[in-house]
């Protein structure tokens, strides 16, 4: 199968889709089949690489307007292609533009993996179009239920969509030999943008004494949230760590008792760092967003769910759990049952495969 995934950004670049579409288009390719994803280039011109069996090819971008990148070259470079299947990863306003001047001769699959949120003025022009291009879509792939019964963008159109969970290494990801004896330890992991909440985790120190944080990752608000840990008298418990390389990322979650996601908007639209986690045998606290966070925990099962933007009930999730050995232990084990069930990266992989098939 000729398989055309498009997207505005593709490994090295960083981020959550972007790493989900590297474990995807390599385990197709792996798989034997004919895999190319038409990206961006940061820089002006064209390039195409092979990176492990997929063809990457990175069209030249003239600009960047609203964390979207202007390229006229990716259309064109598209309508060259003759894929067996489209795959666009949403929201991505040129990726839809692309894939509907393409729809009328290929099948059309887009992953919805998140509602446009903050660029409120983008929307008065890209919500129209964007409601066209998924009602022409052959499928619609959201990764919760809860998401299409809360999206305004998926609600209408839910006879079209399928679930389709993103996926964890369970085999990188795994608890450790030895449980973590340190002091009680929380773990953030991600971009630090401002809908991840830090803000309401420091907060929520200041009523968790002896508790420690070390926070995974860079971003936009580091500044800030620095220097908030520095009003709030934090600075000896606050452990701002930086980016950490694949390869010792797992065993961040193996120096923790606990993973907090306290995200305030539905930018967070299911929170790929709770697998990597649970997978590792930790308990997680996240917040209601009306997305896939709180289906991901199960409130009372694998760890808690509380108020977004709520510093004291985080810091009452967190007492529950690191007051009680035995419930973190239980809710840990459960976490790493819950991913070997449902949230492995072969399982994804082979959902979203059972919908291409489905459509060829």
């Amino acid at each position: 199968m000729k398989i055309l995934h498009i997207y505005k950004d593709y490994y090295p670049i960083l981020g959550g889709i972007e790493n989900h579409i590297k474990v995807l288009t390599e385990a197709q390719a792996a798989a034997g089949h004919h895999v190319t994803a038409l990206v961006c280039n940061p820089a002006s011109r064209t390039i195409t690489e092979n990176l492990k069996g997929v063809e990457v090819i990175k069209a030249g971008r003239i600009a960047t307007i609203a964390s979207m990148p202007i390229s006229f070259s990716q259309p064109y470079l598209a309508a060259r292609q003759h894929p067996d299947i489209v795959h666009v990863h949403s929201p991505y306003p040129l990726g839809e533009l692309t894939a509907w001047l393409l729809k009328s001769r290929v099948p059309l699959v887009i992953t919805h993996h998140s509602d446009v949120i903050r660029q409120r003025g983008l929307l008065q022009i890209y919500g129209p179009f964007l409601h066209q291009v998924l009602r022409h879509a052959d499928r619609i792939l959201a990764t919760s239920p809860r998401y299409i019964e809360t999206s305004p963008w998926l609600t209408p159109l839910k006879a079209k969509c399928t679930v389709v969970p993103l996926g964890v290494d369970e085999k990188r990801f795994c608890p450790p030999a030895t449980p973590f004896n340190g002091p009680p330890t929380l773990l953030v992991v991600g971009r630090l943008r401002y809908y991840k909440g830090i803000d309401t985790l420091l907060h929520a120190l200041t009523d968790l004494s002896g508790v420690h944080l070390n926070i995974v990752g860079i971003g936009p608000m580091e500044a800030e949230w620095r220097a908030l840990t520095k009003t709030l008298a934090l600075q000896e418990r606050v452990h701002f760590l930086g980016e950490v390389d694949d390869a010792h990322l797992p065993s961040q979650y193996h120096q923790a008792h606990l993973f907090v996601l306290p995200a305030n908007a539905r930018s967070e639209a299911f929170g790929t760092v709770l697998l990597e986690a649970m997978a590792s045998g930790l308990p997680c606290v996240s917040t209601e967003l009306g997305t896939g966070t709180s289906w991901v925990v199960q409130d009372g099962v694998t760890g808690h769910v509380v108020p977004p933007s709520d510093p004291q009930a985080l810091a009452n999730a967190v007492h529950n759990l690191l007051d009680n050995p035995q419930k973190l232990q239980t809710m840990g084990q459960a976490a790493r049952d819950r991913v070997e069930r449902e949230f492995t990266q072969a399982r994804m992989i082979q959902r979203v495969m059972t919908v291409y098939e489905s459509l060829t």
